[in-house]
């Protein structure tokens, strides 16, 4: 068996106890960003698993953008990365 070379770690424990791999991370040509895959970002970057700049340049992430997920994320859980909820967990 051969492990391919990655940047950073192969995997983390979190808080939670599960284990998360680069394999849980979403691919580089991501076009559809759903919660679960912004969470799995913003959860990997969170606790070690990918740097953030590497995150950012691998899923051509504005700096904005994903502080809005990260912000979101940590305020209101995944159900605040979900596009038809936004507005409600927005600040007026």
């Amino acid at each position: 068996m051969f492990l391919r070379k990655v940047d950073g770690c192969r995997s983390v424990r979190l808080p939670d106890g599960s284990v998360m791999t680069q394999a849980d991370l979403p691919p580089a040509d991501c076009c559809r960003w759903v919660a679960s895959r912004k969470a799995a970002v913003v959860r990997g970057v969170a606790h070690g698993l990918i740097s953030r700049e590497t995150a950012l340049r691998r899923y051509r992430l504005s700096e904005e953008e994903f502080r809005d997920w990260v912000s979101a994320y940590h305020d209101h859980g995944t159900d605040a990365l979900k596009v038809t909820w936004a507005g409600r967990y927005r600040q007026p």
